[in-house]
């Protein structure tokens, strides 16, 4: 995979970047790492848990700072979806590995997502989905190597995409 050895992927919760890595990281025959499930382990704590304790600002600060530090080679990248909010996070992210953008429709993320707090998303106070989706999506585009629209799109025809894009001499 080059240099910059690691794909790293952002995008909206619901986007899939958890299930598209997995299956990612199989087919390209490299690690897969979650850094959601990185800040669990650093912090003995579920992510909704350190929101509710913390406080958004808190689960933002400490999202930043494992996200910064994370060492990876041949490895595909989930992050949590208010990753963009770190700048420190986001030039480490860019500079080991290649960011590849999950868009999907803010409709399409409503029906995948059902309770928000649960998943431990990043809401302010009174924040809809749809101010999320705008407030976030300039976020992505501006750190995004490479877009893949997802909407509409089966996994399978999703990994196909990006295997095309990361392999594409494989006949």
């Amino acid at each position: 995979m080059g240099t910059k050895d690691n794909i790293v992927l952002i995008g909206m919760p619901g986007a899939g970047k958890s299930t598209v890595g997995v299956v990612l990281a199989k087919v390209l025959g490299c690690r897969f790492l979650d850094s959601d499930l990185v800040i669990q382990e650093e912090t003995g704590r579920l992510l909704h848990e350190i929101i509710s304790g913390d406080g958004l600002a808190g689960f933002l600060e400490i999202e930043n700072d494992v996200n910064s530090r994370i060492e990876a080679q041949n490895s595909i990248i989930a992050t949590g979806g208010s990753v963009v909010y770190g700048e420190q996070a986001m030039r480490h992210l860019k500079e080991i590995g290649t960011v590849v953008y999950l868009e999907l429709s803010c409709e399409e993320i409503e029906t995948r997502l059902g309770d928000l707090r649960k998943r431990g998303v990043a809401l302010k106070d009174g924040q809809t989905l749809e101010e999320l989706y705008a407030e976030r999506v300039p976020l992505y585009e501006k750190y995004a190597d490479v877009t893949v629209r997802c909407t509409g799109k089966r996994i399978r025809r999703i990994i196909a995409e990006l295997t095309d894009l990361f392999l594409p001499d494989k006949e």
